[in-house]
């Protein structure tokens, strides 16, 4: 597999090379999925966001930004041993081995887990060099839900590898500091992208809920508006509402999960999202046997069918009803896969790694939801 990658990425970078002196000015990346060998083309001024899938069961975040020059990284769980995973992937596409932003949004395992290293696997803090570290600070409590004083060992691996970092010459962004005169909220990315930090009223203030911590972003090209959330929840939603003034968006990253305590109305109807992603295992009883709260949840789906029908979902489990029952769901295979969405100045397109079978069309869903009678047909 590994020859037959570099035969195809001879051949079209000689592809691309005679483009860009057909084209003049004109450049293109041309990369493959790590996991399925699909090609994906990036041009000059593109804007790309990749939802990755984690090769393990459970839920968790990474998405890597390709944006001009920038390499950019939110989050990377949802265990350790997603890095390997992480790594071919992002590697397929930076090539300097340099990440211009790492953004963690909190505290939990399913989120930073890849940063730092172990005995027998590299993660990303090892992998890249890092300009900007963007993240929870001094807001985190210890990556616990409940606000105990104790820390996680995987929150103090990641603190220890992040001030390493810094040590050597990264920037450290701490949201923390938010309401700080210097703080820096927007990111010029070139062409007329930028990476926005959104005002979250519990950067400043305390939660008994890790998920509320949650570093916001808005990345926009033109009119082409991406939301990320982390995993907040219903409270946060309502403050990010209230401190920022959100536009319509044509891509959301349902909060945390697809949970039913996330995607609430008070921010949906705001943010009218065109396109919905699902970063999760479909159906898997990692946190509940109640079927219908199991990631995508029907709560959160009804609230979104309002607005699109147009949701996607990284992994599916696959372990019989009796087996989840049982919390048993150590099957998994791809639902959509990697998810792409690509932006420039003529529109956007979504392609995904599996197929672009929408949630709503596939046979998980048929088995185990129901579209509401007022989600968009």
């Amino acid at each position: 597999m590994r020859s037959k990658t570099k035969i195809k990425t001879f051949i079209f970078s000689v592809i691309a090379f005679i483009i860009g002196v057909v084209g003049g000015a004109s450049t293109y990346v041309f990369a493959f999925s790590p996991e399925s060998d699909t090609l994906f083309t990036i041009a000059s001024g593109d804007l790309s966001v990749h939802f990755l899938e984690l090769g393990n069961k459970y839920a968790g975040d990474c998405i890597y930004i390709k944006a001009n020059d920038n390499d950019i990284l939110i989050d990377a769980g949802s265990r350790q041993n997603s890095a390997t995973t992480i790594i071919n992937y992002v590697n397929t596409y930076c090539k300097d081995g340099k990440l211009e932003y790492l953004v963690a949004t909190h505290a939990h395992q399913d989120h930073i887990a890849a940063f730092p290293s172990t005995s027998s696997r590299d993660g990303i803090f090892k992998a890249y060099e890092v300009e900007n570290i963007i993240d929870f600070g001094e807001a985190s409590k210890f990556g616990d839900v409940g606000g105990n004083k104790t820390p996680t060992k995987v929150y103090t691996n990641y603190v220890n590898e992040r001030d390493a970092e810094v040590a050597a010459g990264a920037k450290h962004i701490a949201v923390s500091n938010y309401n700080q005169p210097d703080f820096q909220k927007v990111f010029d990315l070139g062409d007329g992208i930028t990476l926005t930090i959104l005002d979250n009223y519990y950067y400043y203030n305390q939660t008994s809920d890790e998920n509320n911590y949650s570093v916001c972003l808005l990345i926009s090209q033109g009119s082409n508006n991406i939301l990320l959330t982390g995993d907040l929840e219903l409270e946060g939603e309502e403050y990010l509402v209230q401190k920022n003034t959100l536009p319509e968006c044509v891509l959301f990253k349902a909060g945390h999960h697809g949970s039913k305590t996330s995607s609430n109305n008070a921010l949906l109807e705001v943010i009218k999202p065109k396109n919905v992603v699902f970063t999760c295992c479909a159906g898997a009883t990692e946190y509940t046997t109640n079927h219908n709260n199991t990631f995508p949840t029907q709560d959160a789906i009804n609230r979104i069918a309002k607005y699109t029908k147009n949701c996607y979902v990284t992994t599916v489990c696959t372990n019989t009803k009796t087996e989840l029952d049982n919390e048993q769901f150590d099957k998994f295979e791809s639902m959509n896969g990697d998810i792409i969405f690509t932006s420039n100045k003529n529109g956007y397109s979504i392609n995904c790694t599996n197929n672009n079978t929408i949630l709503k069309e596939t046979t998980w869903f048929a088995e185990n939801r129901t579209w509401p009678a007022d989600g968009v047909a």
